[in-house]
């Protein structure tokens, strides 16, 4: 396949709802948006991000390096909601489970993100157009069941280990063009015959102007069964509840080397787990197993804001505390936190340039949308990388019979790493039927990733931009 025809094949896969993404080039025209900043992995591991769910933590981690040797029954490389999600599902079964974390835990996208869990699937097409060959005319039915089993998971999470992380319900899916309404009544009409008819409402322009004090969207769906949190105080949560159950947890310990066979495990600098089975759970934020992995996943960059506190205005622009995100291929979302800000993103980026400032990016999009807030503070911006997979089915899978990965949720990490989680402690336990149909899920695996992927990436996004520029 050609260049051009590849670029377009994986554009055609990467319509991404709920990113935690960033901003808009100041120099792009309206519509053709994305982030310059480039992917890079932060080599002071000790160190977080700069950001506004940094310093509203609960609770700092001061977990131990991985020293000498250990024993447990599952070894899991990855202290973002993949890793831990799954170790509280393992040790909640009883299993003595280990996580070995190259940074600090929710160091990653799962910190940095924008906080929305929503019932939408990445690659949810691509997914069932796959996943019927297995399921049949099941597929509709075990799709619908994922897109809302992320909330479940999180909301038992939390009221079971009592765990703060300002967990609000209510969002609004609002329509930036008027063509996107189509698509929104399909989707509640589908709501309306699940069932979910006290939970969805389908506004119109008035409507929407009554719950955001912006003129900006034609229409939106208000869900309540959908929710907003704080993503780092959730992930520290299951951390501390995993650790109450047994779980080993080590931080700032890069792992060098998987074990394979018989007798599996991990190897770090400084210390070696061995195990019954290795989860790896580490997305785009490590390069083990280039063999089997490389070209399979690929970053995006993104990028939030934080506006100082609002005081009465926040009341003023969104009188419910919902949080949104519009309909447009690159979209923007945003919520008020806990103390009344805004947090604010939009876009992303594909190709990797050099940094700007997320900022003065991404404040057009903030006045634009809500003009009484012209000129506001921001106190924090931050950037995350998150993975992208061509058809944008989380991908699940084997590297040797005790070796299993999982990663690649594009943009819909917090609902699905907690279902995937699920999903992976099952199959661990040897629960397999799940894990089944999605291990048997076909994937694009591009050729040359590191040199290939994301230019192809970043090629496809400024085209489907254009065509939806034309709508």
């Amino acid at each position: 396949m050609g260049a051009s025809l590849l670029a377009k094949a994986v554009c055609q896969s990467l319509q991404v709802l709920n990113v935690p993404a960033a901003s808009r080039a100041g120099s792009l025209p309206q519509g053709s948006r994305c982030l310059s900043t480039s992917f890079r992995l932060d080599k002071n591991m000790t160190q977080r991000t700069n950001s506004y769910y940094t310093a509203t933590l609960n609770h700092e981690t001061d977990y131990p390096t991985l020293q000498g040797q250990h024993r447990v029954d599952v070894v899991i490389i990855g202290g973002g909601f993949t890793g831990v999600a799954t170790a509280v599902e393992l040790a909640e079964k009883g299993l003595k489970v280990a996580i070995v974390e190259s940074h600090k835990i929710g160091w990653g996208a799962t910190g940095r993100n924008g906080g929305q869990v929503t019932g939408s699937l990445s690659g949810e097409e691509a997914m069932r157009k796959q996943m019927r060959r297995s399921l049949g005319d099941e597929v509709d039915d075990f799709i619908w069941h994922l897109r809302w089993r992320g909330h479940q998971i999180i909301k038992q999470r939390v009221e079971k280990y009592g765990i703060a992380c300002d967990l609000k319900h209510g969002h609004l899916h609002a329509a930036y063009k008027p063509a996107h309404m189509d698509g929104l009544r399909k989707d509640y009409d589908e709501a309306l015959r699940r069932g979910m008819g006290d939970d969805v409402s389908l506004l119109d322009r008035s409507q929407v102007r009554d719950l955001l004090q912006s003129d900006l969207y034609h229409g939106a769906i208000k869900n309540t069964r959908n929710m907003h949190l704080h993503p780092l105080n959730l992930c520290i949560g299951e951390a501390r509840a995993a650790e109450s159950l047994g779980a080993l947890i080590f931080e700032n310990s890069e792992v060098l080397e998987i074990i394979h066979g018989d007798q599996p495990g991990v190897r770090t600098a400084q210390g070696r787990i061995d195990a019954n089975q290795v989860l790896l759970a580490g997305d785009v934020y490590h390069k083990l197993e280039p063999g089997k992995l490389k070209g399979k996943i690929f970053p995006a960059m993104g990028g939030i804001v934080t506006t100082a506190p609002l005081g009465d205005l926040a009341k003023q622009i969104n009188p419910e505390d919902l949080a949104v995100y519009d309909c447009r291929f690159v979209l923007d979302y945003y919520r008020l936190t806990a103390d009344g800000r805004l947090l604010f993103g939009g876009g992303a980026n594909y190709s990797g340039k050099d940094s700007r400032d997320i900022a003065a990016e991404l404040r057009p999009c903030i006045e634009q949308t809500f003009p009484a807030l012209k000129g506001v503070a921001i106190d924090y911006q931050w950037s995350c990388a998150m993975g992208i997979v061509i058809n944008r089915i989380p991908q699940a899978g084997k590297l040797s019979d005790n070796v299993w990965y999982c990663q690649g949720y594009s943009g819909h990490g917090i609902a699905t790493t907690h279902i995937m989680g699920e999903i992976m402690g099952r199959a661990i336990t040897g629960q397999l039927e799940q894990y089944d149909t999605f291990a048997a899920c076909q994937h694009i695996r591009v050729p040359m990733g590191d040199l290939l992927g994301n230019p192809m990436l970043a090629a496809g996004m400024w085209y489907y931009q254009l065509l939806e520029r034309l709508r």
